[in-house]
């Protein structure tokens, strides 16, 4: 009975990893649909900012709690180009947690979608090191979106990291000011079988980049191949 019960214990423990690594997959390939649909949008984001970027991060149908006054809490993943100042091509995934009342103020009720681009070094470095609040750890800014919106104007240049919203097909630029962006360690752990931070999963190549985040990846770097920024 004793070896009865250990074997069903172990069972019952790989049973649920493999279900919460099964359900990082399922995110990370939401992830890259997501990221493809917004960059299908004829007037979305501008190809010259992406291709100034040094991450985005894509937070799929985050949707508003019932607790507290437009909490929300959204997880996604963040991608980084590789190499120490981010010019190599896009790498390996790591999850990410997007919360705050703001979020939900943004929300109304509907599951939106988010895009942030990280813009420079230090905003890339500061939100792998440790938990950000926007518009306080990193400048923030509503992006601009269309094939006229320029990279160069004042609002783009100060931002560290700008961010869009979809909501029932509508797509715009949205302020997150206030809101908090952090590595998702029990998603991370779930996906890659092992704690780590998102600096060891990002610009160390300690893990294998996931099957499930291959399109993702390989969309955005066909979309945007090479880092563009004017200090690269």
């Amino acid at each position: 009975m004793k070896r009865l019960a250990v074997v069903l214990g172990v069972s019952l423990l790989t049973a649920t990893g493999l279900w919460a690594q099964q359900k990082e997959h399922d995110r990370l390939k939401e992830c890259g649909e997501v990221m493809k649909e917004i960059l299908d949008i004829p007037d979305g984001i501008p190809a010259d900012l992406l291709n100034k970027a040094e991450c985005v991060v894509i937070f799929p149908s985050v949707k508003k709690l019932a607790i507290g006054i437009g909490a929300s809490y959204g997880r996604g993943a963040l991608v980084c180009r590789s190499g120490k100042d981010f010019t190599g091509p896009w790498g390996t995934p790591a999850m990410y947690a997007l919360e705050g009342g703001n979020i939900g103020l943004q929300l109304g009720g509907q599951a939106t979608d988010f895009v942030l681009l990280v813009m420079n070094d230090k905003g890339a470095k500061s939100i792998l090191s440790s938990k950000v609040k926007l518009g306080a750890d990193a400048s923030a800014a509503a992006g601009p979106k269309g094939r006229a919106a320029s990279a160069e104007t004042d609002i783009v240049m100060k931002a560290e990291i700008l961010s869009y919203s979809r909501s029932r097909g509508l797509f715009a630029g949205v302020s997150l000011e206030g809101t908090t962006l952090r590595s998702d360690g029990g998603a991370n752990k779930n996906l890659y079988g092992k704690e780590l931070s998102a600096t060891n999963i990002v610009g160390q190549g300690a893990v294998k980049t996931p099957a499930a985040a291959q399109p993702l990846i390989s969309l955005l770097n066909k979309k945007s191949p090479k880092n563009r920024s004017d200090r690269k």
